[in-house]
């Protein structure tokens, strides 16, 4: 018997949606039903063969949405907002993305503002178990699989000191935290890793390490011709959670520059644990990913973890998860005897 597939809607369609599209294009079991986005009649131009539909005006017909608004304004939206006021909410913006619409799908996101990730988790579990829906959130590769990684090493080698050196590369949320900035039309943010560090790292030297001694931003902005480009460069770097902790540079570029030089994606990074199995023997642990694309490589993840929350809702295991707290198995099309012929 011919199994059904999972249906998922993809809610925003900026470059990581697309990159969720190909992604289910890539997964047999699956299938994309519906769009839903800010912008449906632009979407409709260039997506003839799915339904797109407005914030304002949905169905909810998939199985499981996976969120691609940016982190910074769209996923969470409230700042400062630490507990509901209300178990309804009333739109996608007082609160955000997230937690409108766990009332109306199953859902996965990537936010991933690493520090407000305890107090999303809990307001998502609230929403999502009283709407008897699951949700993965803060999925991707950082946080996501290189969470995971942490977890593990920090397992097996207790007491170890853990690293995270990520690029070089575009970081896609903090390229749209600059792209809402006022007078920005378009921007790309590179993460240069400090080289000088992550050799000591690896030469087993365990230093004590600020965010500003590990990385620095190199940011190319498309900036209005009317815009005050010294009031720019002080938005970015005063910027908490993104820049303000990190030596930045910020070069204007016209449009056309940043088209043809900065057209790619990439990403890579690495979490490193430095420690030892007992007094005499040092241990390393490094997990290294490379992606030619960051948008799409977080869309992977995503569509993956769309299909570990399909099956965790069908298990009644309702309320909110991270990437930590699923079995890899379920994130996986084959089943179990298959991954442990194969893959152990």
């Amino acid at each position: 018997m011919k199994k059904n597939k999972i249906k998922i809607a993809i809610i925003g369609f900026g470059n990581l949606g697309k990159g969720v599209k190909k992604a289910i294009d890539k997964n047999p079991d699956m299938e994309l039903v519906e769009i839903i986005t800010r912008r449906p009649e632009a979407v409709k131009k260039i997506e003839k063969d799915v339904p797109v539909y407005s914030f304002d005006d949905f169905k909810s017909i998939a199985d499981v949405a996976i969120l691609c608004g940016g982190s910074k304004d769209d996923i969470f939206g409230v700042e400062n907002n630490k507990e509901l006021s209300r178990v309804r909410i009333p739109d996608p913006y007082s609160h955000g993305q997230g937690l409108y619409f766990a009332q109306f799908f199953n859902t996965v996101d990537s936010f991933d503002t690493h520090r407000r990730i305890p107090d999303y988790y809990r307001q998502m579990g609230k929403v999502a178990r009283i709407n008897r829906h699951t949700s993965i959130i803060s999925a991707g590769w950082d946080p996501g699989t290189f969470s995971m990684e942490r977890v593990l090493a920090d397992a097996f080698i207790p007491g170890g000191k853990i690293y995270t050196f990520w690029g070089p590369g575009v970081s896609q949320g903090h390229s749209d935290a600059v792209r809402q900035v006022p007078g920005v039309l378009d921007a790309r943010s590179y993460t240069i890793p400090i080289k000088k560090s992550i050799k000591m790292v690896k030469g087993g030297k365990n230093p004590v390490l600020k965010p500003g001694m590990m990385h620095r931003r190199v940011v190319y902005v498309v900036a209005h011709p009317d815009a005050d480009k010294r009031d720019i460069i002080h938005q970015i770097k005063k910027m908490p959670n993104y820049f303000a902790d990190y030596d930045t540079k910020v070069i204007f570029v016209s449009e056309k520059e940043l088209n043809q030089k900065h057209r790619e994606f990439p990403h890579k990074g690495s979490i490193i644990l430095s420690g030892n199995t007992s007094n005499n023997n040092n241990a390393l642990i490094e997990y290294h990913c490379d992606w030619g694309s960051n948008p799409e490589a977080t869309a992977s993840i995503l569509v993956a973890c769309a299909r570990a929350c399909y099956r965790f809702n069908k298990e009644k295991r309702y309320g909110a998860y991270t990437m930590l707290e699923i079995p890899p198995s379920y994130y996986s099309p084959h089943p179990v005897e298959e991954l442990l012929a194969n893959y152990m």
